[in-house]
């Protein structure tokens, strides 16, 4: 890939987010996985994004927080606290990157790239905490409030914010029973990554076919990203398909 096209990729980026950023190294250090540093070898590039993603996680918290405090004066702190979870999820992180485009912009190792690195919603979450932190680090607290606020706030007015980010293996069951099917098996099909940071692949079998299929840092999470996509998969109709 070229730098003039990286560059106009970085301008597309920084429109979206209605910021322009001052360190073009703290950026690429956002947009970088892993897996490229480790196959470069060099120690010429910018690191990959694990410490900024480690800041961001506090950043988002925080700044979601603070939205939400102010926008629900009448939620008490339970409440609060669910929405933050949601809105802080894997799932609704990774639909924000999809939504800034930050897929095609991150780079990867040969594997990661060979397995669909670019539409992992792990990778995606991961890329956007990232990304607030760079934003905050490089122009400090209120451009990143906006970002979050820009790409995130709109999350809120969505009525199926529930149904999509949150816990989404009781609806899937509860569909399930209504429309008298068996209940969902989850089978996982896959642990990858080191020790201290594993991978859990997980599918969700609907009357044994394959309904869903999800990746996530925890068996948990994994499971939930897989009800999701099962509740897609027949909400599309296909539960004609399931015996």
């Amino acid at each position: 890939m070229t730098t003039d096209h990286n560059d106009r990729m970085l301008q597309e980026l920084e429109r979206s987010i209605g910021y322009g950023f001052s360190s073009r190294l703290i950026v690429a250090e956002a947009l970088t996985h892993p897996s490229h540093c480790n196959e470069q070898g060099d120690g010429t590039l910018a690191g990959h994004y694990q410490r900024l993603e480690f800041l961001g996680d506090s950043i988002l918290g925080m700044l979601l927080a603070e939205m939400l405090f102010e926008r629900y004066p009448d939620y008490d702190e339970g409440r609060l606290s669910r929405a933050r979870s949601l809105l802080a999820g894997q799932g609704a992180l990774a639909e924000a990157a999809r939504l800034l485009g930050l897929g095609r912009l991150v780079r990867l190792g040969r594997g990661e790239e060979r397995t669909g690195g670019r539409d992992k919603d792990s990778i995606l979450a991961d890329v956007f905490e990232a990304l607030v932190a760079a934003v905050y680090l490089d122009g400090g607290i209120e451009p990143a409030r906006m970002l979050v606020r820009r790409v995130l706030g709109p999350l809120l007015e969505d009525q199926g914010l529930t149904a999509r980010f949150g816990d989404a293996k009781s609806l899937l069951q509860e569909l399930l029973s209504e429309r008298g099917l068996a209940a969902p098996v989850y089978d996982c099909i896959e642990v990858s990554g080191p020790s201290h940071d594993p991978q859990f692949r997980f599918q969700v079998l609907v009357g044994g076919v394959v309904a869903g299929e999800a990746e996530g840092k925890s068996k948990k999470l994994a499971q939930q990203t897989a009800a999701l996509q099962a509740l897609d998969f027949l909400k599309r109709g296909a539960a004609d398909t399931v015996p």
